[in-house]
């Protein structure tokens, strides 16, 4: 099997360019008065419809199989919900002459939403990595993330995200704990109408997130939260995320050397442990922070571009290193041993 490549030039995820479009939709012609009311209903139902697939989707029985590298879901799981939340705390000391608040919570947001999935998987493979880990890594990751980035959130950003009132709890467990269990129990049944339908529902899934971010930002426009925002703001904003990316990416390889961690396990703990998703932080954004919702996912929409571009050069870096070089060379003599007539994966134009 081939795997997946990049195209050579430095992706522009165009889901990114759909969200920007989004954004200024929102500030052109934003909802107001009883269209706000139906965007902010729409917004509520696409986020617990949200959650329902991704409990639907998830395979426990999958994720309970990893367990057996538990070592490596512990180590991915405290870089997202331990180192990533520390140095967000550490930017504190950025605020005011650096970050806004507004920004600077938004940037702790970040820090706390769940690892990806489907592009850490890309990226460790491309990379020569373990991907069967990077997969449990990534499904433990956004199971934890359901229960962990709301209660993170509410503690450490408290009244910019609600805090611990009974409302915020409230607003938790219907539109993100319930559906997700709700699709995990119909799991058995839906199954294989969303394996079947996997093209569509993808379409459904970013429709979704679109209608959220419109809400989201249509919100804040009617509360004038853009105008605490300038471009040396969003300049400064770009730079610390681009300094807290490059020392996940470090912490994350070296860390997993110094745990004895084998190369292909370096692979999988790097790309799936300083990632941050942007399907499970913009729908969790829109229920935590409301109105301020639009400044809040700002951070995160930033962080998920820049970590693609950095990660897409760095996979391809980790693929020529010496170790994976021999060990594609060792699969191939493999594969010439038990099958001669079948070529080698380089003779295959791999």
């Amino acid at each position: 099997m081939r795997r997946p490549r990049l195209p050579a030039w430095l992706p522009l995820d165009p889901y990114v360019l759909a969200l920007l479009a989004t954004v200024g939709l929102a500030a052109l012609l934003p909802a107001r008065g009883a269209g706000a009311a139906v965007a902010d209903g729409a917004s509520t139902a696409a986020v617990a419809l949200l959650f329902f697939l991704y409990g639907a989707r998830l395979s426990t029985r999958e994720a309970l199989d990893g367990l057996r590298h538990w070592r490596l879901h512990l180590t991915v799981l405290a870089c997202t919900f331990v180192l990533f939340p520390v140095l967000g705390l550490a930017a504190r000391v950025l605020v005011p002459g650096v970050l806004t608040q507004p920004l600077y919570s938004g940037l702790l947001f970040l820090c706390l939403v769940p690892s990806t999935i489907q592009s850490s998987i890309a990226f460790t493979s491309i990379a020569r990595g373990n991907v069967p880990a990077a997969i449990c890594a990534g499904s433990f990751s956004s199971l934890a993330g359901i229960v962990l980035t709301p209660l993170l959130a509410a503690a450490l950003l408290g009244g910019d995200a609600g805090g611990f009132s009974l409302d915020s709890l409230l607003k938790i467990v219907l539109q993100l704990l319930l559906p997700f269990l709700l699709g995990q129990v119909l799991r058995r049944w839906v199954g294989g109408f969303l394996v079947r339908n996997k093209k569509v529902l993808g379409y459904v899934d970013r429709g979704s997130i679109l209608l959220v971010v419109y809400a989201a930002f249509s919100a804040g426009m009617a509360a004038g939260v853009w105008h605490q925002v300038s471009l040396p703001r969003l300049g400064a904003l770009l730079a610390v995320e681009a300094v807290l990316l490059a020392v996940m990416l470090l912490a994350t390889w070296y860390g997993a050397a110094r745990l004895g961690f084998g190369r292909a396990d370096r692979v999988a703990v790097q790309f799936a442990g300083s990632k941050k998703s942007l399907a499970a932080g913009l729908p969790m954004a829109s229920v935590l922070f409301g109105a301020q919702a639009s400044l809040a996912v700002l951070p995160l929409m930033l962080f998920h571009q820049m970590q693609l571009m950095v990660c897409a050069v760095l996979a391809r870096r980790r693929a020529r290193d010496p170790e994976a070089v021999l060990a594609d060379q060792l699969d191939a003599r493999r594969v010439v041993e038990v099958s001669p007539g079948v070529q080698p994966p380089a003779a295959q134009g791999r």
